[in-house]
Parts: structure tokens; sequence; C-alpha cells
């Protein structure tokens, strides 16, 4: 297995060590770092993320300065296949499971995190597609039901085989203090179908994607119930992006969101089964519905990048007196100690929660894992930014700039502080849990 303070081979920059040792051993993956055991199959899923990390990486840069989505990325990985990863064979997709997700992202994380991050936004629609059939057969949906959300469930599934890049959104500036997620978006019943009305905060892809995956409540229903899921192609009448905003990072995953306004979606472009979308949330495991640990990944590829990118400055680059290298100072040598104990920690985390997921039978109960995910997530994005802290202290004032690898990670990073819900929010839902058994939802519905 390849530790942490080792780079991936793939990456352009390497320590005088790495570069020997791959010199005399096989190529490694840069999912390797995350996974230790690939499948065949999955070594093979993975071979088409690594084929895509170059041109990722070549843009990040510029996606970054720019604050805009690098629309070629979308042709990289419709291409490889890509758009498909998580999609079953049967629905004409490559087959992956949440292994393969994690994989993905942590590998695009160490390349470009703004795309990892859009990329796995768009694979969080899958859920939509895998949930509802996995009600199905859990026995959720009534012979009358199960057609129609059968039929909604298939069209995402096909859709994203095919190379729709779907942008799943659900988030709103509303909040709810007994939900991660509330939902004010509104649909109303109209001739032939619906309209929708609101505005989608987060999400990513906007302006990018083919078909935006759209979470609504039913209008006349105050229950998470009402919710109901649409699709809605990017240029439907009454759709339009809002405004850009000055992001601190992930800066080019095109997450400013959009805006509905009486936007009509077909009655067969809808899942509005009552009760459907809660249904499919109780056969989710311990993140819950769209994979979420996959984005913790994302956070702990963008850790090991800038973790290399220190080694390299701080190993290549001499003290002008003694020769020796920067990083065998006193003061280098326990800030690196530091950063690779956070990257371990990252690592530990996301390792643990993709084998409480992934295991058959699960080790532990639903309730167990979704606590798991709470303390995990915030613990993975915490310690990866303390990777970043620890990188722009080695790196000095060369390093502290808004531009290169360690300032643009380094504000990333600190995205992954605040996203989906902070630190401090996972620790209390946890301490609930585990003093009365009680937690908070993950969908609400709030007035608009």
């Amino acid at each position: 297995m390849s530790h942490p303070q080792t780079p991936p081979v793939s990456q352009a920059a390497q320590t005088p060590q790495t570069s020997q040792i791959s010199q005399a051993s096989p190529p490694v993956l840069t999912a390797e770092l995350l996974i230790d055991t690939l499948s065949p199959d999955e070594r093979e899923r993975a071979t088409r993320v690594e084929a895509v990390l170059p041109a990722l990486r070549d843009a990040a840069a510029r996606a970054d300065a720019t604050g805009a989505f690098p629309v070629g990325h979308v042709d990289f990985l419709r291409d490889a296949g890509l758009l498909g990863l998580v999609v079953p064979r049967a629905h004409g997709g490559l087959g992956g499971t949440l292994r393969d997700l994690a994989a993905a992202t942590f590998a695009m994380g160490t390349a470009c995190p703004a795309t990892a991050l859009a990329f796995f936004f768009h694979n969080t629609s899958a859920s939509r597609g895998l949930l509802p059939l996995a009600a199905i057969d859990a026995g959720h949906f009534t012979d009358d039901e199960a057609p129609a959300v059968a039929a909604f469930a298939g069209k995402i599934l096909t859709r994203m085989a095919a190379g729709t890049w779907l942008a799943n959104f659900a988030s709103e500036s509303a909040k709810s203090a007994g939900a991660n997620i509330a939902i004010a978006t509104t649909a109303r019943p109209v001739a032939g179908g619906w309209q929708l009305s609101g505005e989608k905060s987060f999400g990513c892809a906007t302006g990018v994607a083919d078909t935006y995956l759209v979470t609504a409540r039913i209008a006349g229903d105050e229950t998470a119930d009402g919710l109901a899921l649409f699709l809605v192609p990017r240029d439907t009448p009454g759709v339009s992006a809002r405004p850009p905003w000055n992001g601190l990072g992930m800066r080019g995953s095109a997450n400013h969101g959009i805006t509905l306004r009486d936007a009509f979606v077909p009655a067969d472009e809808a899942l509005t089964v009552p009760g459907a979308f809660t249904r499919m949330l109780r056969v989710g495991r311990g993140s819950f519905v769209g994979n979420q640990l996959a984005i913790s990944a994302v956070y702990v590829g963008a850790a090991q990048s800038v973790y290399d990118e220190t080694l390299r400055r701080t190993t290549t680059k001499t003290f002008a007196d003694s020769g020796r290298p920067v990083a065998s100072s006193p003061m280098h040598q326990v800030i690196i100690g530091d950063m690779t104990q956070h990257l371990e920690t990252a690592y530990l985390w996301v390792r643990r929660q993709l084998e409480l997921e992934t295991s058959e039978p699960p080790l532990r109960t639903k309730a167990e894992e979704h606590r798991q995910w709470r303390l995990g997530k915030g613990t993975v994005c915490e310690s990866a930014f303390a990777v970043a802290l620890g990188a722009l202290k080695a790196c000095g004032t060369s390093g502290a700039t808004l531009d290169g690898v360690i300032g643009r990670t380094f504000r990333d990073l600190a995205m992954g502080l605040v996203m989906t819900f902070p630190a401090e929010r996972g620790r209390l839902e946890a301490a609930r849990m585990v003093t009365t058994a009680a937690e908070n939802d993950l969908f609400a519905v709030v007035a608009p």
C-alpha cells in the first residue's frame, strides 16, 4: 500500500525517492492511495479516471482564476464513459459502486478539486435512480406505484449512461432547525405536468449540465412526503442561472445555482408518487442519499496534492549556508509531521466509512453508520484543511499566493469546512444520537 507521504506516480511533482521507486515498480493508480485492493473491474474503471487526470490538472489553475467550469471537461469525462460510472450495466453504465465513486472523486481531487466536486454532484443523481429501485425490491411501494417509480428511476440511469450530465439541485438558502436540507421550491400541478418556482442556491454545473435534477415540494403538502423529483432541461423556459458569486474556493465548479419561475415539467419527467422520496431514503446507508461519502474523498485527494507539493518544495529547496534541504529544519520537521498525521487521519475516517457503507452483510446498524458519517465528514474536512494550513506554513511567503497549488488548495479545502454541514453540527447530531437516540432528518419542507 502506498502511504500518504508517497505521491502517486501519475503526479508531475514527485520526490526523488518516489521517482526511484516508480522505475522499479509497476505504475500505481492514484485510486490505490485510497483503496488498498481494487478488483479487476474496479481497476479498469480507475484506469479510465487516471487517463483524464492530466487534462484536469492542466486546466485547474485557469478554472480557479476565472471562476468558471472548464466546459471541455464534460467531453473528457463523457468520452471516457465516466458519466455512467455508478450506473448498473443493465442500464448501460460501467457498473461501479460507492467504492468506484470514492476512488474517482479522490483521484480527481488530486488534480482539480472543483471538477471533482462537480463530478460528485452529477453522480449523486444516480442515487435518485438506484434507491427507488432498491425501495421497490424492499417492498416499500405497492404494485400500483412501482411502475411509475421504476420508469422515472430508469430514465435517470439510462440518460446518465448515455452521456447526459445531470446537475443535482436540492440545497437552498432556506434553513431548517430539524433537517440538514430544507426545500422551499414549489411544484404546482398544471395541464400536462407541473410548474416549478423557487431558487436553488448550490449544486454545481450551473449552465454546464444538460439537465437539472430538481427536488421540490408539492404545493399544499407541508410534510417531507410531499417532496418530489423533476428532470428539467437546462434551456427550459423559466429556468435561469443565478448570478455567479465570488467564491473563496471550488471556484471552477459552477456552483452558483439556478432560479425557476413557473418552469414547466411534463408529468412523465417527474416522480410525484406521494412519499416516494422519503421511502427511497429508507434503503440508504450511512451517508444517506447521494453517496455523500464521496464528497469527503474529494477533500482527501486535494489534501494529498498539497501535501505532495509541500514535500517537493521543501525537499528540493536547500539552505544557502548549509546546503541541506529546507525540510530538514526542526520547524519543518514538526510541521510536516503534523501534516502527515492530519492526512492519515483523513484517510482513516474515509476508509472506515467506506467499509461501513459497502460491507455485506453490514458491519454496523444503520443508526451507527449514520452516526459515524456525522462525525466522519467534519473530521475529514478539518483534517484536510489542517494539511493545507501546514503547507502554507512550511512553504512560507513563496507559497502564500492566491494562485499555485498551495494557495488554490488552501481555499478549496476551506470550502469543505462549511459544505453540507459543518463539523460542529455533525458532532452535535452524533451526541444527540448517543444520548437521546435522536437525529436530524436529512430533508424537510419549509414555506417559501
